[in-house]
């Protein structure tokens, strides 16, 4: 940055975005997230491997979603928007509510009654926003969210305004400028397939101005619950515990079908016992504590591994890279992680009691 403070994702990768000098910057300076070598993970994969994992839930609402909120809350402000809506599971919620408080314009939300984390509801009702629980499913919430905003003017803030997966692009910038180029391989979650879409175009538009060499092969895994694309057809009821890829009809399907085949790679699905298992070993063997969906990514690595998709780039001594996308932080669903561990076991404040149960 040149000794530049950073100020968010706009201000560093306005040449690629829709941005002008009449566009108010909203931002909470998001972006700029680590891309984290994974140990455990790369000797897992194989000695010529390195996989990485983009930590996205270290962006200031704790997920991926504030790359693209900055850039559609700006652009709304720029057309003298008062009002924004979405429809969400939790994550956009948070961000839309975020970054309207900033913008001090009207943040409404629709979400399914009963079927979101509450870490993320309370960052969406802290931030002033007017929350709204529907008998239905997110499918049914983003119908809504949609007739709504064709009959009043109140802006849509989903996945499906273009300046969201404008923003969301930026990642895929990020990990092209650590790495110095593109990875071979990207493994992510895919729910409503916005992201999987954004960090698509992100690559092509770096490689076709020659600030990356090669474009990787994309790997989304959906959970076994709510695995529309996968199966090929819409799913009325999606189940899963990984509740931000909780979607039974993607409003960016068609997108991610192209991201999957121009890349040749391949969309999969994962069940929720391997998404649980991948997520207690990315915080027990890595270090780090992502939200349910963001394991997806991990699982869907592991399953590659024991089907020996990586087999041939051992094989050749050819080196490769890996990198898998975790999308938001832990804390936004603790009940999940109070109920995938045991409890501290109460003891007697007692030295000897003590030095006995630690094992020395």
């Amino acid at each position: 940055m040149n000794g530049q403070k950073y100020k968010g994702i706009i201000q560093k990768y306005r040449r690629f975005l829709p941005v002008s000098e009449k566009t108010p910057v909203i931002t909470l300076n998001e972006g700029n997230t680590p891309l984290i070598y994974a140990g455990y993970l790369s000797g897992l994969v194989g000695k010529n491997c390195e996989v990485y994992l983009k930590y996205e839930g270290l962006n200031p609402t704790g997920s991926f979603k504030d790359r693209g909120m900055t850039l559609a809350i700006s652009k709304a402000c720029e057309a003298k928007a008062t009002a924004v809506i979405c429809a969400s599971t939790g994550n956009t919620s948070a961000s839309a509510a975020a970054y309207a408080a900033v913008a001090g314009i009207k943040c409404i939300v629709l979400i399914p009654g009963g079927a979101i984390a509450l870490g993320k509801l309370s960052q969406a009702l802290i931030h002033g926003a007017k929350v709204l629980a529907i008998k239905g499913n997110f499918d049914a919430a983003l119908g809504l969210v949609k007739e709504i905003t064709q009959a009043f003017p109140i802006t849509l803030v989903n996945s499906i305004n273009p300046y969201r997966i404008q923003g969301q692009k930026t990642a895929s910038f990020e990990i092209c400028d650590y790495l110095g180029d593109a990875p071979d391989f990207q493994i992510m979650p895919v729910g409503n397939a916005g992201n999987i879409t954004a960090y698509w175009k992100g690559y092509k538009e770096y490689q076709s101005q020659a600030l990356s060499k090669k474009l990787p092969v994309m790997l989304g895994f959906q959970a076994q619950g709510a695995a529309p694309i996968v199966r090929n057809k819409p799913i009325l009821n999606p189940e899963t515990i990984a509740t931000a890829i909780r979607i039974g009809n993607p409003a960016s399907w068609s997108s991610a079908i192209d991201a999957r085949d121009e890349s040749g790679g391949l969309i999969d699905l994962v069940s929720d016992t391997q998404i649980l298992t991948a997520y207690k070993m990315l915080a027990e063997k890595e270090g780090i504590f992502a939200e349910p969906a963001s394991a997806a990514s991990i699982a869907g690595l592991l399953k590659l591994i024991k089907k020996g998709y990586f087999k041939k780039y051992n094989l050749n001594n050819k080196k490769f890279s890996i990198v898998c996308i975790l999308t938001g932080h832990g804390l936004k669903d603790p009940e999940r992680a109070i109920k995938t561990i045991s409890p501290p076991k109460l003891m007697r404040a007692d030295l000897k009691t003590i030095i006995k149960e630690i094992g020395y």
